[in-house]
């Protein structure tokens, strides 16, 4: 029999961050600024692999579609909350939320997949350089990022339809600054057994699976440096990796923070700030980590200015 208190709901409402109102218009400049650079930084270094032919590696070209995914990823959350900040309306539809939903999961296990790739490919070029081109063949490469948008959509696509089967729900105020699956879990009214036994099983297969299958990759390029241990062996193999080692720990570390740190059962404001470094910070950082530790992007930038000034 259904309670007095159960609804089904047209729209949720989001607190947004723990910001007070004063600070509001400070905070909204903040990450609209956050979000240009974010915009911007990726779409620079997609269109530096593009127009510069040195850059179509395997490398290069997991890192165009990890720039894209920053780009989309980012996209899906700070556009909606700046401007319920903006506006100072904090509602959002109820298919706008499950959709959030759905590209908000679609593209952070997009981003741990290819991730993967580019630890593999490092590993590759490290361990086995005699074969590197033979074996990060292109149709290898478009193989793996299929794979990863496959199973990234995929698995969002569960989550989206077993979240939208259930119609009933105590409360329609969200306190986060987008519909993140977890609290709109616990909003509900209906019966969530299914949709957290799914969690943990598919959590692992693009999360828990990809993180160690890219620790074991370093695990053999730190054997393979130590093999032959050189000045000039480690300075190569931190060039080669460390921007996409940095990378790892900012993406992992922040998903570490966020569920493996304990925490209350409700959504705290230590949620929502980790959520902010990991869906506005990571995404903006990424293009300058990539352009400040690589000589082949820096050497592509100048390429492509010494050319317009000088035809």
């Amino acid at each position: 029999m259904r309670r007095d208190n159960e609804s089904t709901v047209s729209e949720f409402i989001l607190l947004g961050l723990p910001i007070r109102p004063e600070d509001q218009g400070m905070y909204s400049a903040l990450f609209l600024a956050m979000y240009l650079t974010t915009v911007l930084g990726n779409l620079l270094i997609i269109l530096l692999i593009r127009l510069d032919s040195h850059l179509h590696t395997p490398m290069y070209f997991f890192l165009s579609h990890l720039a894209f995914t920053d780009i989309s990823f980012s996209s899906v959350t700070a556009p909606k909350m700046l401007m319920n900040m903006l506006t100072h309306s904090q509602s959002i539809s109820y298919a706008g939320c499950v959709s959030q939903v759905y590209f908000f999961l679609s593209f952070a296990d997009l981003d741990s997949f290819l991730l993967t790739s580019m630890a593999y490919d490092r590993y590759v070029a490290i361990c086995h350089p005699l074969h590197y081109t033979t074996i990060m063949s292109q149709s290898l490469c478009v193989l793996l990022v299929v794979v990863s948008w496959v199973l990234s959509s995929a698995n969002a696509l569960v989550h989206t339809l077993l979240l939208a089967r259930l119609s009933h729900f105590r409360d329609n105020t969200i306190p986060h600054y987008f519909c993140d699956l977890s609290a709109l879990l616990k909003l509900s009214s209906s019966d969530t057994t299914i949709n957290e036994l799914v969690i943990l099983p598919l959590g692992t297969l693009v999360i828990t699976l990809p993180f160690i299958c890219i620790l074991v990759s370093y695990g053999y390029i730190g054997a393979t440096i130590l093999r032959t241990p050189s000045i000039k062996g480690i300075c190569k193999a931190l060039s080669t990796c460390g921007s996409h080692l940095s990378v790892v720990c900012l993406y992992y570390g922040a998903i570490i923070g966020l569920y493996l740190v304990p925490s209350s059962n409700s959504i705290n404001d230590k949620d929502v700030i980790v959520a902010v470094l990991y869906t506005v910070v990571t995404p903006m950082l990424n293009p300058f980590i990539y352009s400040l530790r690589n000589h082949d992007i820096k050497g592509a930038v100048r390429n492509i200015i010494s050319r317009r000034v000088c035809p």
